[in-house]
């Protein structure tokens, strides 16, 4: 069973995060490409990304001899060099007892050993067989991560306008549940994590379908990344669309109104843009501005609407 005991502090600092994470949605991946299971509907997609894998990939495999990668691969950043970078800049004693944990004794292979001794070579051999990797997995797929992310991002922030974090927490993982401080679900191993102060941060992959990932480490916010998504293999050939995924979570109406606010609006002006009555018009108006996505500020006898940034990032707006 993990179990995450949030204080009244923890829960103001809960936070969803607003792009997709190309290192983990790499390392989840791999999780699904190595992990077995699912052949149905993941056989062909496994065979054919394993074919395509370049040379340079290779080193990758040397780090999960036993299955369980080391902590130190455990990352956000928002851009792939991002990410790369933190896990170059990892700390040496972090790496050292990672590397020790995950070969327990085993026999390593030559770059392993000069990665454990802190050697600048391995940590670029390292990044170059990461970076191949997402480039073959991940990067004909991106433009589908994304969409996927801005759909799930504004059905986090639906639900928490709407119930409050409470609700969104379980609502986000199904098979989850929060009581009494104390979010929890069923897993293999039993761990106690206490956010204690660093925040907790949301990340949807889009590569697994397995039970929440927990990254926990020294002064670091706690991650929680929970699959989501259709629960099938992303092929640069089935791209959904933006407004397809928008429009299923906050409905067509909503995001033409999102559309609309490339600059100010009133409720009058928004009815008569979308062919709705003004009560309708004002009331999902309403909805975007409790799930954050819009503001609305008194000017003289009427109101006007205006995107917020958040607002426009889930448009993909500038």
């Amino acid at each position: 069973m993990i179990r995450i005991r949030f204080t009244a502090e923890d829960f103001a600092l809960v936070r969803f995060a607003a792009r997709p994470a190309p290192v983990p949605e790499l390392n989840a991946a791999f999780m699904m490409m190595f992990g077995g299971g699912d052949e149905l509907l993941h056989g062909r997609w496994r065979r054919r990304v394993l074919r395509s894998l370049p040379d340079a990939v290779a080193p990758l495999a040397d780090l999960v001899p036993a299955g369980d990668p080391p902590l130190f691969l455990d990352v956000l950043g928002e851009t792939l060099t991002e990410g790369l970078d933190l896990v170059e800049a990892a700390p040496a004693e972090l790496v050292r007892t990672e590397l020790e944990r995950v070969y327990a004794g085993r026999p390593s292979p030559r770059w392993i050993r000069e990665l454990h001794a802190g050697e600048a070579g391995a940590r670029h051999v390292l990044r170059r067989a990461q970076r191949a990797a997402f480039e073959t997995v991940v990067a004909p797929v991106w433009p589908q991560v994304q969409d996927l992310h801005r759909a799930e991002f504004t059905r986090h922030a639906v639900t928490v306008a709407e119930h409050g974090v409470g609700a969104a927490l379980p609502a986000l993982v199904p098979g989850t549940r929060l009581r009494d401080g104390v979010w929890e679900w069923a897993a293999p191993d039993t761990r106690e994590i206490w956010p204690a102060g660093r925040g907790l941060v949301l990340l949807p992959t889009f590569h697994w379908t397995g039970r929440p990932l927990v990254q926990d480490l020294p002064d670091r916010p706690v991650v929680v990344t929970y699959a989501a998504g259709p629960g099938l293999p992303l092929t640069p050939d089935a791209a959904p669309g933006t407004d397809e995924s928008l429009a299923t979570v906050l409905g067509r109406t909503r995001l033409e109104l999102l559309r609309a606010l490339t600059d100010a609006h009133t409720t009058t002006a928004l009815a008569r843009r979308l062919g709705v009555s003004n009560a309708t018009a004002s009331a999902h108006a309403s909805a975007l501005r409790g799930a954050g996505l819009i503001t609305t500020e008194r000017a003289g006898r009427a109101v006007e609407h205006r995107r917020t940034a958040l607002g426009a990032l889930l448009v993909g707006a500038t």
